[in-house]
């Protein structure tokens, strides 16, 4: 999986990997996403990005052997719907 983000400062996208590769700064300007807890974040994004890979992978298995289910999506995704909305607060919008 590879995660995308923006920016809130300057608008511009990034992956996480980039963010993880510059110690929890900003790919464009250097500065750090949050200096009080860079060593946090980083660790959060790449633990994101691991479980992301499995989840997907896991889903991929389920779907493949063809149950005689579905899954609710709310209850699979919701959760990660609300943390996405909430980095999406104060997001810079450019134009």
């Amino acid at each position: 999986m590879k995660i995308k983000g923006t920016c809130k400062r300057d608008g511009r996208d990034f992956l996480v990997e980039q963010v993880i590769e510059a110690g929890g700064e900003c790919p464009w300007d250097g500065q750090p996403f949050n200096a009080d807890y860079a060593v946090v974040l980083v660790e959060a994004l790449r633990e994101a990005e691991s479980a992301g890979n499995a989840f997907e992978r896991a889903l991929e298995t389920i779907a493949d052997i063809g149950p005689a289910f579905t899954l609710d999506e709310t209850s699979v995704i919701g959760g990660i719907k609300v943390s996405l909305a909430r980095l999406r607060q104060n997001l810079v919008t450019q134009g």
